[in-house]
Order: C-alpha cells, then sequence, then structure tokens
C-alpha cells in the first residue's frame, strides 16, 4: 500500500463517521428517531455518494443522482434483508408503500436518495478538503545513503 493511500484512510473512516452521524440526524429529523444499525448504513451511503458525485467518469448531474439513487437503494436493500429480515430488528417498514421490494425499499425512497444526492456532493466535498487539508504535509522521499550516486555529492 502506497503513502498516500495510507494517508486517505483516516479521511475515509472520519468521512464514514460524519456520513453516518448527519445520516442519524436527517432521520431524526424526518422520523422521530433513528437507530444504530442507520449509522452504519448512513456512512456507507455517504461515502459511495461522495466518489460518484466527484467522480469524472460521469459527467451529468443526472446520471450521477441516478447512480447515487441506485446504489443508496441497493444498500437499503440488503442493509434492510440483514437487520430487519435476518436480525428482526425492524428499523424500517416501506411494505404499506406502493412500489415496495419486500418491505426494504419503494419507489418514492429511491427518488428521494436521487434528490439527497445533490445536497450530499458539496458536503462530501467540503468535508473531504477539510479532513485532508488538515493531514500532515508530505515530506519529499529521498533515496537510502547507499543508492545515492557518489558523483553527485
Amino acid at each position: 500500500m502506497k503513502v498516500k493511500e495510507v494517508m486517505k484512510i483516516p479521511c475515509s473512516l472520519e468521512l464514514f463517521c460524519l456520513g453516518g452521524g448527519i445520516y442519524n440526524l436527517i432521520e431524526v429529523v424526518w422520523r422521530g428517531y433513528t437507530h444504530w444499525s442507520m449509522f452504519l448504513v448512513g456512512g456507507a451511503c455517504f461515502q459511495i455518494m461522495g466518489k460518484i458525485q466527484n467522480s469524472e467518469k460521469f459527467k451529468h448531474l443526472l446520471s450521477k443522482c441516478a447512480l447515487c439513487s441506485a446504489a443508496v437503494t441497493g444498500i437499503e436493500f440488503v442493509s434492510g434483508c440483514v437487520f430487519n429480515l435476518g436480525f428482526k430488528l425492524n428499523v424500517w417498514d416501506y411494505s404499506q408503500m406502493p412500489l415496495n421490494l419486500m418491505g426494504q425499499v419503494c419507489a418514492l425512497y429511491t427518488v428521494l436518495w436521487g434528490l439527497l444526492s445533490i445536497v450530499a456532493r458539496p458536503v462530501y466535498r467540503f468535508l473531504s478538503e477539510k479532513l485532508n487539508s488538515a493531514l500532515p504535509a508530505r515530506r519529499p522521499q529521498r533515496a537510502p545513503f547507499f543508492l545515492k550516486d557518489p558523483q553527485q555529492s
């Protein structure tokens, strides 16, 4: 693993935690309560939304929002199957919503995730820049003494 990649790990972990915390706040405002599992789901979704929104592969905002929407819906479905159906935690239930899949995802929230990704983009970029600027500057690498050219001394 390269030094640059190792330096990004704390930033990624911090972005994950910030995303999880922000999502928990959104949930409390939206439905009045949250669950610890939503911290994990929110952190993962924030990371993925940030990566998609900052990607140069996708140029148009609409395509980025659609991809974010699909990714978050996928994460929500898998985590719903694990937490709600597997562990019986009953964190959420969309079975009364139209166009739902096993009560774990529904069309309305799929659209809302896409809209939320528009807001997540500048938030992710801002937090990422702040965290990266807080990392110590990388010193230039010098060759060990035994690899130096003796004629350059």
